[in-house]
This record gives C-alpha cells, structure tokens and sequence, in this order.
C-alpha cells in the first residue's frame, strides 16, 4: 500500500509553516465565531467544541492520511484510532463518525479497499462509536479517514491552553513512528519493530483519555504529524508558557536510533524540525532533536498535569512516562 503515496501517515500533512502560511491569509472570523464555541482554530487546538447546553458540549475533529502500512486492514485500523484521538485528547467520549475513501480505482482492487474500511469499523466499534456513513471519490493517491463527533462536559473538557507554570508533562506512547514508517515504505524495517509500532498505533488513547478527569489535568493534546516539539509548542503558545524536557525520559522505541542512523527520515519531519529550531534551546544533538521532531500518526497523549497527580496518572495509563515540567517564560528547553 504505502508505493501508492507520496508520505506514510501524518508525515504527509502541511507543515506547520505551511499551514500558518495558508490560514494567516484567510478571514476565519466569520465562520469560525459563535458565542456557543468553546475551543476553536484560535489556539490550534486537537478538536472544536462547541457548547449545546445542559452541561454537554460536542467534540468535532477530522483525521485523513495516505497509507501508512502495507496493510490495508491496518491501515484502516491506524486510521480510526488516529481519528479518535483527537476527542479522547479532549477529554471526551466518540458518538459518531463519517469515514472517507478516497481510492485509485484502476490501479488498486476494490477488495483491498473493503479490506481498509473493514480495519477502520472495527476500531471505531471497539471505541463504540457508530459510523454513520461517509464519502469515497475515485483519486490517483489512496487516502482514508474520519471525521469524528464525541460529547463532553461543557466545563470539563482539556484543551492545549490550560497548561500552568508547575505542572509535570506526560507522553503515553513512545516516539519514532515517523521513522519506522518511513522505513516500511523503504523496505527497511525490522518485522518485529514494525508489529509494535503497528500495534502501538492501531491502540486506543480512551485510557489516557479518560485518566484526564481523575488526574485533575489541565491541559492535554494528541501527538501526531507536527512531532513531540511542535506540539508541545502548540501548548506553550496558547497556555501562555515554557517548558522542559529531558531526552533520557522521553519513551523512544527500540531500534529507531539504528533506524535513523540509516537515514530513515520522513519529509514531514524535516519540515518539523526546521519549523521548531527558533523556539528551542537544546543541549542534544541533532539526530536526537529529530526524534523529538518526528511526525507521529495515532501517537500518544500529551498531558500537563500537576505534580501531586503525576503519579497516578502515570500509574492508570500502561507506557506513559513522564518528561518534563511547564514553566513560565516562552519557548522549550531540551535537556539531555
């Protein structure tokens, strides 16, 4: 599957300078304000949430990418979970969802695609949410999505703005997705390294998701194709903040670092790190800063939660690990 695109996964989203470039020129004021919004594009944010009274809000969010695997099953699989993130990264719970196909009909057989759809309905039924219907166009490139509805509690919800001076950060999948998928494309990746990182994200983040309320957190987002840092630098910007994080804590797979050594190396995360490198003050060298750039497709949740609660959260959600801590000032700090 992954011959037929151009990128693997979120590696083949816009960069983060190229969607400011293509959103700062456009007037979002008039279809994206309404004083039942709650989170909206102002603070780049996972989902939208939109206020529909009684204590109840809807999360809105849409996920769509080219192959990422060589299996159409586990692609479809990667797919929804990607999706899905999005509304757990909110705190919230999925309801319904609207799948897109897009498929190169000449070129590629009909029952690989009903292989694709039926990996991504088994996902979004394991999430119990019911997908509705959906859209497929006839496209030189395949690509496959969802957008996706979930509810939440009108004043419990996380958005990436709530991070405070003092909390503990969190990541709960490891890094370097962006790596070996770039090394399935190539033919490069070890059969066992490529069954984890498969696995890791075809895995739902409900459990981190849900451990948000619990854990008093104030803040939280998915990582995916902007990478750790440009995410993390997504929050710092809206929350009005800094952070640190220590490379020795960030949870990596194994095998990546021979990975990229060889140059497996997706575009998208070029883009990242260039994007980054102005807002960064690093002490590591740059194949490791590449890992904290790496464009991530259904990574783990990023949490800002306070210290007295890191503990527990660490302990309810299995592979996460703490990483750093939110401070006040601008900018993000990398420590070895």
């Amino acid at each position: 599957m992954t011959e037929y695109s151009h990128g693997a996964g979120c590696a083949c989203k816009l960069g983060p300078d190229d969607l400011a470039r293509v959103m700062g020129t456009v007037n979002r004021h008039a279809a994206s304000s309404h004083p039942d919004l709650l989170v909206g594009t102002e603070t780049s944010d996972d989902a939208g949430v939109y206020d529909i009274g009684a204590g109840r809000a809807l999360v809105q969010t849409v996920d769509i990418f080219t192959p990422v695997v060589d299996s159409p099953s586990d692609w479809g699989r990667i797919a929804a979970a990607n999706a899905l993130s999005d509304v757990y990264a909110m705190g919230g719970a999925p309801l319904t969802a609207l799948q897109y196909l897009a498929w190169p009909r000449d070129r590629l057989d009909l029952d690989l695609a009903a292989d694709v759809v039926s990996g991504g309905m088994e996902v979004m039924s394991k999430a119990g949410c019911t997908v509705v219907g959906g859209h497929s166009i006839d496209s030189p490139e395949p690509t496959y999505g969802f957008a996706v509805t979930g509810m939440v509690g009108s004043d419990s919800y996380f958005p990436n703005s709530g991070a405070k001076p003092g909390d503990t950060l969190i990541l709960t999948k490891p890094l370097g997705i962006g790596i070996v998928t770039t090394a399935i494309k190539r033919g490069k990746c070890p059969p066992d390294l490529a069954t984890k990182a498969i696995e890791s994200m075809a895995t739902l983040n409900d459990v981190a998701g849900n451990a948000l309320t619990r854990s008093s957190a104030h803040a939280a987002t998915d990582v995916t194709g902007f990478g750790l840092l440009g995410h993390l630098r997504e929050m710092c910007l809206a929350s009005g903040v800094s952070a640190t994080i220590a490379l020795h804590r960030v949870p990596v797979f194994d095998g990546v670092r021979e990975l990229l050594d060889e140059g497996m190396w997706a575009g998208g995360s070029a883009r990242n790190l260039k994007s980054i490198l102005e807002f960064v003050e690093s002490e590591i060298n740059e194949d490791d800063l590449k890992l904290l750039a790496d464009a991530q497709t259904s990574g783990g949740l990023l949490v800002a939660v306070p210290p007295e609660s890191a503990g527990e959260y660490v302990q309810s959600v299995p592979g996460s690990a703490l990483i750093g801590r939110v401070e006040s000032g601008t900018g993000i700090t990398v420590t070895a």
